[in-house]
């Protein structure tokens, strides 16, 4: 795996592992007497839109289900659920697309729990640049485009809305598939006309001036979207199923808590992302809360996997239609 960085809900001190279970770290010995299960949550990004798996991990809703977790960062397309299927982890949190693209090739993996509901990308202009109108194949054409890895799933929204909007994807727009932090250097260098980008680096490029607000808002375009469920083998249901059950209760406490309590949940944000801005914090936070970014109760809606099965569908990443039971398992929600 590449680009892997460990967050502080798993850290290495003086060569033993701790977990992050409240506000108390709990070293490797203790968590064997305490008996606490060891999973790894990889992520292909580290950003706000996690906040309720964060929440979960710092107020210990973990450790109340005898769980100790690990999350990984991996920046690269497919390579949050490679670890999942390599056993190198035990969820990834991504769209529950990657389940049918594994199914494609013989592997069986299930979303067992929601975070996030809404397609969480939004696209901005250059600063002073954006449409005018709602004409956005003809804005569009000619554009160069900065958006996520091949197989994420923000690629597979650009695809999809660049052929929603008539146009093709080799032939009308320049598409630059790069990290986040790639097309935020892209927009501004002027490399880049258009990003397709979510928070926290939504809000840094408008603070820095490099774009405007949105001119296009995919959480609310788009609507219900199982855009970003935790994933596992489906051979973890079958094996350890009481692991699971007490890894999606502990998710759902992050949901519910972080809907009930904003404030709260800002203040264990700032601690999770401590070089960001206060403003910027409190403007991302803001806006999921507004586009209705999270999932309140986990469960994931056949609507909400038929929008996502239309995105890779129609962008040509998935080539056969996947039914939800084929994929989705909510029976532990």
């Amino acid at each position: 795996m590449e680009n892997i960085s460990r967050r502080n809900f798993g850290k290495t001190v003086l060569g033993g592992t701790f977990a992050m279970a409240g506000s108390a770290l709990i070293p490797g010995w203790a968590r064997a007497q305490s008996g606490l299960k060891e999973l790894v949550i990889a992520e292909p990004l580290h950003g706000i839109g996690y906040l309720p798996m964060y929440v979960s991990a710092a107020n210990g809703y973990f450790a109340q289900e005898k769980i100790a977790i690990k999350i990984l960062t991996i920046e690269s397309g497919s390579g949050h659920t490679n670890a999942v299927l390599t056993k190198q982890a035990f969820a990834f949190i991504g769209g529950p697309e990657h389940n049918a693209f594994a199914k494609a090739k013989g592997a069986e993996l299930r979303a067992v729990v929601n975070v996030v509901n809404r397609g969480n990308v939004y696209l901005v202009a250059q600063k002073g640049a954006s449409p005018k109108n709602r004409d956005f194949a003809g804005y569009i054409k000619g554009k160069r485009i900065a958006t996520g890895l091949y197989s994420g799933t923000p690629n597979s929204i650009t695809r999809y809305l660049v052929g929603m909007w008539g146009l093709d994807i080799k032939k009308d727009v320049q598409l630059m598939e790069v990290t986040s932090a790639a097309s935020l250097a892209a927009m501004k260098t002027k490399n880049a006309d258009v990003a397709v980008v979510s928070e926290p680096l939504l809000t840094r490029g408008i603070r820095e001036g490099i774009w405007d607000e949105p001119f296009y808002n995919v959480p609310k375009e788009l609507g219900d979207y199982a855009y970003s469920t935790l994933n596992i083998r489906k051979e973890s249901i079958d094996t350890e199923p009481a692991v699971v059950a007490g890894f999606v209760k502990a998710i759902v406490k992050g949901l519910k808590f972080t809907q009930e309590n904003p404030r709260q949940a800002a203040e264990i944000a700032k601690k999770e992302f401590p070089t960001m801005a206060l403003e910027d914090l409190q403007a991302t936070i803001d806006r999921a809360f507004a586009d209705s970014l999270w999932s309140p109760d986990g469960k994931i809606s056949q609507a909400a996997w038929t929008t996502g099965s239309k995105v890779v569908r129609n962008a040509d990443l998935l080539k056969s239609d996947v039914a939800y039971a084929e994929i989705i398992d909510t029976r532990f929600v």
